[in-house]
């Protein structure tokens, strides 16, 4: 493994002197840091720093494995814990981990492309959104309300599920879609539950008025007044996150509740 490294930390105490350790251990070991084209992406803070280093990374998705330590409780994309460091870095040093590939949404309107890891969505808070849903190129139901999240097997433990969304276990490759606030009366209705998708599957929104709507991707938001579609299904790239200890996907969700 090349000897370069980047780190991205949650702007915090502790976060910061995980920081100022890792740096002294690895400059004795002869890593250097490279924060354009790092090899290694050291993340310290929470499941939001996560997926933020991801995003400012994107572009070495291809090459860069991202390892991280969780300064809060037990996150989803982290096996350790503050109280782990020396285990966390002797394992790094001494390859004891495994590389897995996390899988990412595309989101791709008329003119521009976002990835995410954990869910894509469009939000109105101006006005109720009209969306007419395709799946797989055949339309499915006409949607009024707040808005449409499509969710990752990961991010159904975000956003996801603070809107009743189902927890999907990991090892599911699917996407789960959830209304935002659904209307539903005589005149209006439509599914009105999650629904859990096949991995393949190509989820498309389109709307002739998409004025104050928002699409966002994880952390990222995009206008969308001049758009009129979004298309959201997998993409053939994912991000290689390095994992070491064997924590279960139950010990991780027991520590959202």
């Amino acid at each position: 493994m090349e000897k370069t490294f980047a780190c991205v930390v949650r702007p915090d105490d502790l976060s910061h002197s995980i920081e100022v350790k890792l740096k002294s251990r690895l400059n004795q070991e002869g890593y250097v840091l490279n924060e354009n084209t790092p090899a290694t992406i050291f993340v310290i803070g929470g499941d939001g720093t996560f997926l933020r280093a991801v995003h400012q990374y994107k572009k070495q998705r291809d090459t860069a494995v991202f390892y991280g330590i969780h300064t809060g409780t037990l996150g989803f994309y982290s096996d350790y814990t503050a109280a782990d460091f020396d285990i966390w870095i002797d394992h790094f040093l001494n390859r004891r981990g495994t590389v897995e590939e996390f899988p990412l949404l595309v989101a791709e309107t008329e003119t521009r492309k976002f990835c995410a890891v954990n869910e894509v969505r469009i939000e109105n808070a101006v006005r109720t959104q009209e969306l007419d849903i395709d799946i797989d190129g055949s339309f499915f139901e006409r949607f009024r309300g707040t808005g449409i999240l499509v969710a990752t097997q990961l991010g159904s433990t975000a956003y996801s599920r603070s809107l009743g969304g189902a927890v999907v276990q990991d090892g599911l490759n699917v996407m789960e879609m959830v209304e935002i606030a659904g209307i539903h009366h005589s005149r209006y209705r439509s599914l009105g539950a999650p629904l859990i998708l096949n991995a393949d599957s190509v989820i498309t929104l389109r709307s002739p008025d998409l004025s104050g709507a928002l699409l966002g991707a994880d952390t990222r938001v995009l206008h969308l007044e001049q758009e009129h579609s979004v298309r959201i299904y997998y993409s053939d790239r994912g991000i290689k996150v390095l994992r070491g200890m064997n924590v279960s996907y139950l010990d991780r969700l027991h520590s959202l509740f």
